[in-house]
Protein backbone atom coordinates (compact mmCIF):
# COMPACT_ATOMS: atom_id res chain seq x y z
CA UNK A 1 0.00 0.00 0.00
CA UNK A 2 1.44 3.51 -1.13
CA UNK A 3 1.76 6.45 1.60
CA UNK A 4 -1.38 8.18 -0.30
CA UNK A 5 -3.61 5.42 -0.57
CA UNK A 6 -2.81 5.50 3.45
CA UNK A 7 -3.22 8.37 3.95
CA UNK A 8 -6.47 8.47 2.46
CA UNK A 9 -7.67 5.39 4.37
CA UNK A 10 -6.39 7.60 7.80
CA UNK A 11 -8.83 10.08 6.37
CA UNK A 12 -11.88 8.52 5.15
CA UNK A 13 -11.37 6.81 8.78
CA UNK A 14 -11.88 9.69 10.24
CA UNK A 15 -14.49 10.91 8.93
CA UNK A 16 -16.66 8.32 9.76
CA UNK A 17 -15.51 8.27 13.14
CA UNK A 18 -16.76 11.29 13.61
CA UNK A 19 -19.82 11.24 11.84
CA UNK A 20 -19.96 7.78 14.21
CA UNK A 21 -19.87 10.02 17.11
CA UNK A 22 -22.49 12.67 15.62
CA UNK A 23 -25.13 9.86 15.16
CA UNK A 24 -24.38 8.72 18.66
CA UNK A 25 -24.54 12.23 20.23
CA UNK A 26 -27.50 12.10 18.25
CA UNK A 27 -29.09 9.19 19.26
CA UNK A 28 -28.62 9.72 23.01
CA UNK A 29 -30.24 12.94 23.02
CA UNK A 30 -33.12 11.58 21.14
CA UNK A 31 -33.32 9.18 24.76
CA UNK A 32 -33.58 12.32 27.16
CA UNK A 33 -37.00 13.04 25.86
CA UNK A 34 -36.82 15.05 23.34
CA UNK A 35 -39.86 15.35 21.79
CA UNK A 36 -39.97 13.84 18.12
CA UNK A 37 -41.28 16.81 16.26
CA UNK A 38 -37.77 18.66 17.61
CA UNK A 39 -35.86 15.67 16.82
CA UNK A 40 -36.69 13.20 14.79
CA UNK A 41 -34.21 9.44 15.91
CA UNK A 42 -31.67 8.36 13.40
CA UNK A 43 -34.05 5.75 12.65
CA UNK A 44 -36.65 7.76 12.06
CA UNK A 45 -34.33 9.90 9.28
CA UNK A 46 -33.46 6.80 8.08
CA UNK A 47 -37.27 5.09 7.45
CA UNK A 48 -37.76 8.80 5.58
CA UNK A 49 -35.17 8.35 3.47
CA UNK A 50 -36.18 5.08 2.34
CA UNK A 51 -39.62 5.98 2.24
CA UNK A 52 -39.15 8.63 0.47
CA UNK A 53 -36.19 7.58 -1.49
CA UNK A 54 -37.47 8.27 -5.11
CA UNK A 55 -39.27 11.92 -4.37
CA UNK A 56 -36.22 12.99 -2.26
CA UNK A 57 -33.72 11.48 -5.45
CA UNK A 58 -35.33 14.09 -7.73
CA UNK A 59 -35.19 17.30 -5.74
CA UNK A 60 -32.12 16.22 -4.89
CA UNK A 61 -30.62 15.92 -9.03
CA UNK A 62 -32.40 19.20 -9.14
CA UNK A 63 -30.31 20.76 -6.30
CA UNK A 64 -27.26 18.81 -7.30
CA UNK A 65 -27.95 20.65 -11.57
CA UNK A 66 -27.87 24.16 -9.84
CA UNK A 67 -25.25 23.77 -7.45
CA UNK A 68 -22.71 22.32 -10.23
CA UNK A 69 -23.85 25.16 -12.74
CA UNK A 70 -23.50 28.05 -10.24
CA UNK A 71 -20.21 26.14 -9.58
CA UNK A 72 -19.03 26.05 -12.99
CA UNK A 73 -20.36 29.46 -14.01
CA UNK A 74 -19.07 31.13 -10.60
CA UNK A 75 -14.98 29.57 -11.34
CA UNK A 76 -15.15 30.73 -15.35
CA UNK A 77 -16.28 34.14 -14.48
CA UNK A 78 -14.42 34.46 -10.99
CA UNK A 79 -10.88 33.33 -13.05
CA UNK A 80 -11.86 35.53 -16.14
CA UNK A 81 -12.52 38.68 -13.93
CA UNK A 82 -8.96 37.72 -12.07
CA UNK A 83 -6.84 37.96 -14.75
CA UNK A 84 -8.25 40.51 -16.51
CA UNK A 85 -7.36 42.48 -13.31
CA UNK A 86 -3.90 40.78 -13.47
CA UNK A 87 -3.63 42.30 -16.69
CA UNK A 88 -5.29 45.89 -16.23
CA UNK A 89 -4.61 47.28 -12.85
CA UNK A 90 -6.89 50.28 -13.71
CA UNK A 91 -9.61 47.89 -14.11
CA UNK A 92 -8.75 46.69 -10.75
CA UNK A 93 -8.64 49.65 -9.12
CA UNK A 94 -12.53 50.22 -10.37
CA UNK A 95 -13.70 46.48 -10.06
CA UNK A 96 -12.36 45.10 -6.78
CA UNK A 97 -14.34 47.93 -4.54
CA UNK A 98 -17.60 45.97 -6.42
CA UNK A 99 -16.39 43.09 -5.49
CA UNK A 100 -15.97 43.44 -2.26
CA UNK A 101 -19.21 45.60 -1.92
CA UNK A 102 -21.51 42.39 -3.43
CA UNK A 103 -20.03 40.47 -0.81
CA UNK A 104 -21.28 42.75 1.86
CA UNK A 105 -24.59 42.93 0.78
CA UNK A 106 -26.70 39.61 3.03
CA UNK A 107 -27.05 36.98 0.47
CA UNK A 108 -30.51 36.29 2.13
CA UNK A 109 -31.60 40.45 1.03
CA UNK A 110 -30.67 40.00 -2.61
CA UNK A 111 -32.74 35.82 -3.20
CA UNK A 112 -36.51 38.28 -3.09
CA UNK A 113 -34.63 40.20 -6.14
CA UNK A 114 -33.74 37.74 -7.66
CA UNK A 115 -36.51 35.55 -8.06
CA UNK A 116 -38.94 38.62 -9.00
CA UNK A 117 -35.82 39.06 -12.01
CA UNK A 118 -35.86 35.90 -12.90
CA UNK A 119 -38.79 33.59 -11.97
CA UNK A 120 -39.00 30.79 -9.88
CA UNK A 121 -36.88 28.61 -12.42
CA UNK A 122 -33.45 27.50 -11.92
CA UNK A 123 -31.41 30.48 -13.25
CA UNK A 124 -32.24 32.51 -9.93
CA UNK A 125 -30.74 29.38 -8.02
CA UNK A 126 -28.06 29.31 -10.00
CA UNK A 127 -26.96 33.27 -10.10
CA UNK A 128 -27.34 32.80 -6.14
CA UNK A 129 -24.85 29.85 -6.36
CA UNK A 130 -22.68 32.32 -8.57
CA UNK A 131 -22.63 35.44 -5.90
CA UNK A 132 -21.98 33.01 -3.10
CA UNK A 133 -18.70 31.92 -4.65
CA UNK A 134 -17.96 34.40 -7.09
CA UNK A 135 -15.53 36.46 -4.27
CA UNK A 136 -13.96 33.18 -2.73
CA UNK A 137 -12.86 32.68 -6.75
CA UNK A 138 -11.63 36.11 -7.59
CA UNK A 139 -9.77 36.83 -4.77
CA UNK A 140 -8.17 33.66 -3.93
CA UNK A 141 -6.65 33.47 -7.95
CA UNK A 142 -5.96 36.95 -8.27
CA UNK A 143 -3.88 37.13 -4.89
CA UNK A 144 -2.28 33.73 -6.25
CA UNK A 145 -1.72 35.81 -9.87
CA UNK A 146 0.24 38.23 -8.37
CA UNK A 147 1.94 36.65 -5.62
CA UNK A 148 4.25 34.82 -8.15
CA UNK A 149 7.91 34.99 -7.73
CA UNK A 150 10.16 37.87 -8.98
CA UNK A 151 12.96 36.08 -9.62
CA UNK A 152 10.63 33.39 -11.71
CA UNK A 153 9.45 36.44 -14.11
CA UNK A 154 13.02 37.96 -14.77
CA UNK A 155 14.22 34.99 -15.48
CA UNK A 156 11.32 33.92 -18.11
CA UNK A 157 11.80 37.80 -19.40
CA UNK A 158 15.44 37.48 -19.70
CA UNK A 159 15.20 34.04 -21.93
CA UNK A 160 12.57 36.17 -24.38
CA UNK A 161 9.37 35.12 -22.91
CA UNK A 162 6.21 36.67 -24.02
CA UNK A 163 3.66 38.22 -22.14
CA UNK A 164 1.12 35.36 -23.11
CA UNK A 165 4.16 32.81 -22.20
CA UNK A 166 4.66 34.66 -18.86
CA UNK A 167 0.83 33.86 -17.82
CA UNK A 168 0.84 30.76 -19.08
CA UNK A 169 3.75 29.04 -18.22
CA UNK A 170 4.52 31.22 -15.06
CA UNK A 171 2.16 33.11 -13.51
CA UNK A 172 -0.64 30.66 -13.75
CA UNK A 173 1.74 27.79 -12.90
CA UNK A 174 2.54 29.55 -9.55
CA UNK A 175 -1.31 30.19 -8.96
CA UNK A 176 -2.69 27.07 -9.05
CA UNK A 177 -2.37 26.05 -5.40
CA UNK A 178 -4.20 29.46 -5.06
CA UNK A 179 -7.01 28.50 -7.53
CA UNK A 180 -7.15 25.01 -5.95
CA UNK A 181 -7.57 26.60 -2.18
CA UNK A 182 -10.49 28.97 -4.09
CA UNK A 183 -11.90 26.05 -5.88
CA UNK A 184 -12.46 23.38 -2.62
CA UNK A 185 -14.01 26.71 -1.03
CA UNK A 186 -16.38 27.49 -3.90
CA UNK A 187 -17.39 23.68 -3.61
CA UNK A 188 -17.83 23.65 0.11
CA UNK A 189 -20.44 26.57 0.06
CA UNK A 190 -21.57 26.36 -3.69
CA UNK A 191 -24.64 24.36 -2.07
CA UNK A 192 -25.33 27.75 0.19
CA UNK A 193 -26.55 29.89 -2.45
CA UNK A 194 -28.40 27.36 -4.38
CA UNK A 195 -30.29 26.35 -1.04
CA UNK A 196 -31.22 29.85 -0.06
CA UNK A 197 -32.82 30.74 -3.37
CA UNK A 198 -35.17 27.42 -3.23
CA UNK A 199 -35.75 28.83 0.36
CA UNK A 200 -37.49 32.18 -0.98
CA UNK A 201 -39.03 30.88 -3.82
CA UNK A 202 -39.21 26.86 -5.40
CA UNK A 203 -41.50 24.55 -6.63
CA UNK A 204 -38.35 22.08 -6.57
CA UNK A 205 -35.07 21.24 -5.07
CA UNK A 206 -33.84 20.10 -1.53
CA UNK A 207 -34.71 23.73 -0.11
CA UNK A 208 -38.07 23.43 -1.11
CA UNK A 209 -38.64 19.45 1.00
CA UNK A 210 -37.42 21.35 3.79
CA UNK A 211 -39.46 23.91 3.74
CA UNK A 212 -42.47 21.60 2.52
CA UNK A 213 -41.32 19.50 5.53
CA UNK A 214 -41.25 22.10 8.08
CA UNK A 215 -44.48 23.11 7.32
CA UNK A 216 -46.13 19.99 8.22
CA UNK A 217 -44.30 19.46 11.01
CA UNK A 218 -42.38 16.73 8.93
CA UNK A 219 -39.12 16.72 10.66
CA UNK A 220 -38.17 13.61 9.83
CA UNK A 221 -38.17 14.32 6.08
CA UNK A 222 -36.40 17.64 6.75
CA UNK A 223 -33.49 15.86 8.21
CA UNK A 224 -33.67 13.41 5.66
CA UNK A 225 -33.51 16.13 2.71
CA UNK A 226 -30.56 18.16 4.95
CA UNK A 227 -28.75 14.51 5.26
CA UNK A 228 -28.84 14.48 1.36
CA UNK A 229 -27.62 17.95 1.44
CA UNK A 230 -24.75 17.26 3.34
CA UNK A 231 -23.63 14.23 1.61
CA UNK A 232 -23.93 16.35 -1.76
CA UNK A 233 -21.80 18.84 -0.68
CA UNK A 234 -18.96 16.49 0.80
CA UNK A 235 -18.93 14.78 -2.08
CA UNK A 236 -18.72 17.57 -4.10
CA UNK A 237 -15.56 18.62 -2.14
CA UNK A 238 -13.98 15.36 -2.13
CA UNK A 239 -13.77 15.05 -5.93
CA UNK A 240 -12.88 18.49 -6.05
CA UNK A 241 -9.73 17.84 -3.90
CA UNK A 242 -8.60 15.07 -6.04
CA UNK A 243 -9.19 16.83 -9.00
CA UNK A 244 -6.80 19.48 -7.57
CA UNK A 245 -4.80 16.90 -5.60
CA UNK A 246 -3.73 15.56 -9.76
CA UNK A 247 -3.66 18.97 -11.16
CA UNK A 248 -0.77 20.15 -8.43
CA UNK A 249 0.83 17.47 -7.45
CA UNK A 250 3.75 18.75 -7.71
CA UNK A 251 3.16 20.82 -5.02
CA UNK A 252 4.65 19.19 -1.23
CA UNK A 253 2.14 19.05 1.47
CA UNK A 254 3.39 19.29 4.61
Amino acid sequence: MTFASEGRLVRCGRGLTVFGGLVLLWWLLTLSGVPAFLLPTPGAVLQALWQGKDYLAWHGLITATEVLCGLGLGVILGAALALCMMFSPRLQRWVMPLVLTSQAIPVFALAPLLVLWFGFGMSAKVTMAVLVIFFPMVSAFFDGLRRVNNDYLNLARTMGASRWALLRHVRLMAALPAFASGLRMAAAVAPIGAIIGEWVGSAEGLGYVMLNANARMQTDVCFAALFILVLMTVLLWTAVDALMRRLIAWQPET
